[in-house]
């Protein structure tokens, strides 16, 4: 090859790169934007993690504090670590699920997939939008816990180090899931009547809204098959004493052992996308 040969192919490979990266931010900012101007999504999925921190702080302002051994937090400090998951879970699993089927049912999709655009560069404007969406809603959640609730946030770095592992993998992992799971509604109408239900149970059974080990040991396991119950448990280790690990199933975070389950629902929800995912259904 000669070298003036090598360099147009370069340059070509260099121009179809950043014409890629272009159409995926454009893609992102489209994404994001669409989601401030849906209410529904605004509420139930953005300030829904919010609204519930503050319902349950007012709630059990005057209630005794939780303890577990000599340490005791209160119910602002109990609740924002499974709310940032939950957070994380609406943001992937449900407002994506959702947006995905209705894109499906209302023609979106089919008309997408005439035209140039890459199949990967849509789903990197529905992940973006994900990232993006939920860093502020986390951003907002813990300012709302600390400035009004006086949550006392941790300061170790090795804690905020979980954090970032947990919340990157949490993402991917219900991102995708959402893609997988938007598959289910067979119309578009139906979406959230299938999805959100299916979120809502998830919520109630990971030890967000109670505390895990107060439910049946045959419901703690069902529970953690699912990647809620982890994530919850990742972000408990991030912000509540570590006395309260003892307060787990088998007295420990076990960080590793939900980072392996992420990452399996990760891989499941890659197969479920490649099996499931047409720009267009054809409806039997």
């Amino acid at each position: 090859m000669s070298t003036s040969t090598a360099r147009t192919n370069t340059a070509g490979t260099s121009t179809a790169g950043t014409s890629a990266a272009r159409i995926a931010a454009a893609r992102i900012r489209y994404e994001v934007r669409s989601y401030f101007r849906a209410p529904d999504s605004v509420f139930f999925t953005f300030l829904f993690p919010v609204v519930m921190l503050a319902l349950f702080s007012v709630a059990f302002a005057s209630a005794a504090a939780i303890k577990a051994g000599p340490t005791s937090v209160d119910y602002a400090t109990y609740y924002l670590p499974g709310l940032v998951a939950t957070g994380i879970l609406l943001s992937g699993v449900q407002a994506l699920g959702v947006d995905i089927a209705g894109e499906r049912s209302d023609g979106t999709l089919k008309r997408l997939g005439g035209t140039p655009l890459p199949v990967m560069s849509y789903f990197v404007g529905k992940i973006g939008m994900v990232l993006v969406t939920t860093l502020v809603q986390t951003a907002i959640l813990l300012a709302v816990a600390s400035l009004l609730f006086g949550v006392t946030l941790p300061t170790d770095l090795s804690r905020w180090g979980t954090f970032a592992g947990v919340f990157v993998l949490g993402i991917a992992t219900s991102s995708v899931l959402g893609i997988a799971i938007s598959a289910l509604p067979r119309e578009g109408r139906r979406a959230t009547a299938t999805i959100v239900p299916i979120v809502l149970v998830l919520q109630f059974v990971s030890g967000v809204y109670l505390p895990f080990m107060q439910l049946p040991t045959w419901l703690q396991d069902v529970a953690s098959v699912f990647p809620l119950r982890w994530m919850a448990s990742g972000m408990r280790s991030v912000f509540l004493p570590g006395t309260f690990e003892a307060g787990e199933p088998g007295g420990s975070w076990h960080l590793g052992l939900g980072a392996l389950v992420l990452a399996g629902w990760l891989v499941l929800g890659l197969v479920a996308y490649r099996l499931t995912f047409r720009w267009n259904r054809e409806d039997g």
